[in-house]
């Protein structure tokens, strides 16, 4: 029956159904899981890990060195990149919950002794607990790996060892960052923590630490307490600010400066005490109303000017609310206020714009 439904699963996983069964399945999972795991818990004799210690780790060990093995080599064979290799062998070297099915099964059909079924069962719960140490040593490896090959590999002088600029973070935020210092020849270090890029932007002549930038001991050996800036470029918000406030800390000469994708971001860092930030989609969205203002027939000039006004304008309604910002009604009230002020202040000074300047085509 379990292995049936199993099969089943299976087949469903790749029908048109798959989503609705998803839903439909979503308020049981946990409950059958637990419950599962419950049985199989009931079922383990962990006496035996006192009684014969030595033959169920050794099992243990096998198992999971035999089969990390295997899954490394045919990863290999297929062609997937080395960290992938590793991480795919540590996270599947264990055995799979099916064997509790199976071993239960097979000893409830006499083809199996019971002895060996609980010896079975204790070897692969045990090689579960495995998993996770084995992906924290494996991180650890392959960070210890590639920050040894940047010092061995690349060889530079005691000043290109202390970087004016360190990014935290070289994804499609971090990299035009990165470029923009490269092209002005302002030496910077990277730390990045998808090994994937590590290879490619050292082939390009950037120094790259591989790790988590909320790491103090990647922050010193990338060179924090001898740089002038810190720019924090990472996806994630909270990693953000974990990194605003540890160069806060450990880095007082430090300038911090930060990505925020949102408002609230940058309340976040304004907070934290970041007065330099940059919110991408603000900007973004900017230059796009600019490109329309022109497209609708407005001056390039005009359009321009509008564009620089309102961003003025906007930075300081930001920092006049950022007192209110934790009080939503408050917040509300307060924005609406001063969104007509923005309005009267903009076509003010628009309107001065326009009386002042001399016009260009």
């Amino acid at each position: 029956m379990a292995l049936g439904t199993f099969l089943a699963g299976v087949l469903l996983a790749e029908s048109e159904y798959r989503h609705e069964l998803e839903i439909a399945i979503e308020p049981f999972k946990g409950l059958l899981l637990g419950l599962f795991f419950i049985a199989v818990g009931m079922a383990v004799n962990l006496g035996l890990l006192v009684s014969e210690p030595f033959k169920v780790l050794l099992a243990v060990v096998s198992l999971v060195v035999i089969k990390g093995l295997l899954l490394y080599v045919l990863a290999r064979l297929f062609g997937i990149r080395p960290k992938a290799r590793s991480k795919m062998a540590a996270i599947l070297s264990q055995g799979g919950e099916f064997a509790f099915v199976i071993f239960t099964a097979a000893s409830a059909q006499g083809l199996l002794p019971a002895e060996e079924s609980a010896f079975l069962l204790v070897v692969v719960s045990l090689s579960m607990v495995t998993t996770p140490l084995l992906l924290m040593g494996q991180k650890k490896w392959f960070e210890r790996s590639l920050n040894q090959e940047q010092e061995t590999t690349i060889k530079t002088d005691v000043e290109d060892r202390q970087p004016r600029v360190i990014i935290a973070g070289f994804g499609r935020f971090g990299q035009i960052v990165g470029r923009l210092m490269y092209a002005n020849k302002v030496k910077i270090t990277v730390l990045e923590s998808d090994a994937s890029q590590i290879h490619l932007l050292r082939k390009y002549g950037y120094k790259v630490f591989y790790g988590d930038a909320t790491q103090l001991d990647l922050l010193r050996a990338a060179g924090a307490h001898k740089a002038e800036a810190i720019i924090v470029c990472t996806d994630s918000p909270e990693e953000i600010m974990e990194v605003v406030d540890m160069c806060h800390q450990h880095f007082p000469s430090l300038k911090v400066l930060a990505r925020a994708r949102s408002r609230v971001e940058a309340y976040q860092l304004m907070n934290h005490g970041v007065d330099r930030y940059s919110r991408e989609t603000f900007l973004g969205a900017l230059d796009l109303g600019r490109q329309a203002l022109i497209e609708l027939g407005f001056h390039p000039y005009e359009a321009k000017r509008a564009e620089a006004h309102f961003k003025k304008l906007d930075n300081a309604m930001l920092k006049e609310l950022l007192p209110q910002h934790s009080e939503d009604k408050e917040l509300a009230q307060r924005s609406k206020e001063a969104r007509k002020e923005l309005e009267e202040i903009f076509g003010r000074e628009m309107e001065n714009d326009r009386q002042s300047r001399n016009f260009w085509d």
